[in-house]
């Protein structure tokens, strides 16, 4: 984990401390207040927390924390339920010398987990309702488990892309060699082999549109969309660009658009992008015959939800079998 949740920690605590004063002078009531307060900042870190006493006993844990480990009990040692020698020996250094440590835990029941747990030591006067100032530890849970798996999943469509750029390239190597040499003077040979090559540079270009679009997905993941776009025009687009593939694959098309415009906030490209492959999809498994129908409609504001727009693309095959159904968004 970066160092951003000791700042941010250690933000807070300070801020905590020039609205409350120090946590010795004050009286009852007031630290009882403050302590509620250390409370609330603990529940609102995004990860999961859990505060020791120095018997490395459970002071408090915040929601993320129960549910990652829902058996442990406040007010119990922590060591009840995570044996873990590395994790302790991280605490009691980070008690000793009040700097973080940080320790990865490997779970591997019920399902195999990978954890970084990062301790940081709190002073008294970090929370104000520790008796006699004595330190305790503030431990943060970060569950890299999905991380790993987004990380080696990358890894795996590179390298089956980059083994797929062989064979068109190895086609079109063989193919120049051919015009170069056999076939020179072939005019049939020759138009023959150049509608071959097209077809291999068209293959190697889609492989290279897909590692393209892959890195600038993960370059502006977090970032929200500036532009608006109508989905009835992005609907409209794709299915009268994909026509041409639903004539050749028997399949049928039905457009049904919503009234007036469909304006969210997004980007035209990438949404052109996954309705193209949502159709495509439909196209290569729904089987001869299949209909596919991509329908854009507008849903009213409700609950305090603001009014939404919902693009569907759905069809009558047999669809993808349900053991396949957890690596459908894998390369």
């Amino acid at each position: 984990m970066s160092k951003q949740l000791d700042a941010a920690w250690r933000s807070i605590t300070a801020r905590w401390r020039r609205a409350h004063g120090a946590a010795q002078d004050s009286v009852t009531t007031e630290s009882t207040s403050a302590g509620a307060d250390w409370r609330v900042l603990l529940a609102a870190l995004p990860d999961a927390a859990v505060v020791l006493d120095p018997a490395s006993r459970v002071l408090d844990a915040n929601r993320p924390f129960l549910e990652l480990y829902p058996d442990v009990q406040i007010g119990a040692p922590l060591s009840r339920w995570l044996r873990n020698p590395d994790l302790f020996q991280a605490i009691e250094a980070g008690t000793e010398s009040g700097q973080p440590e940080v320790v990865t835990l490997l779970h591997r029941l019920p399902v195999e987990r990978r954890i970084a747990a990062r301790a940081i030591r709190l002073d008294g006067r970090d929370m104000s309702n520790m008796p006699g100032g004595a330190p305790f530890m503030l431990i943060t849970f970060r569950d890299l488990t999905e991380q790993d798996k987004l990380a080696q999943m990358r890894e795996d469509f590179i390298a089956n892309a980059s083994h797929e750029l062989r064979t068109p390239l190895a086609s079109l190597r063989g193919f120049i060699e051919t015009l170069q040499g056999p076939a020179r003077d072939d005019a049939a040979a020759r138009e023959r082999f150049l509608a071959l090559m097209a077809g291999q540079a068209a293959r190697m270009t889609r492989l290279i549109d897909d590692l393209l679009s892959l890195s600038r997905v993960e370059m502006r993941a977090h970032v929200m969309p500036r532009g608006r776009i109508d989905l009835n025009e992005v609907a409209s687009h794709v299915v009268e660009t994909l026509r041409p593939v639903a004539d050749a694959a028997h399949a049928e098309i039905t457009l049904a658009l919503a009234s007036g415009k469909a304006g969210v906030r997004g980007d035209h490209d990438e949404l052109v992008q996954v309705l193209t492959n949502l159709m495509q999809n439909a196209f290569i498994y729904g089987g001869t015959g299949v209909n596919v129908r991509v329908e854009v409609t507008k849903l009213p504001a409700e609950h305090g939800r603001p009014e939404r727009v919902r693009l569907s693309v759905s069809d009558n095959g047999p669809g993808i079998a349900k053991e396949h159904l957890p690596r459908l968004t894998e390369r």
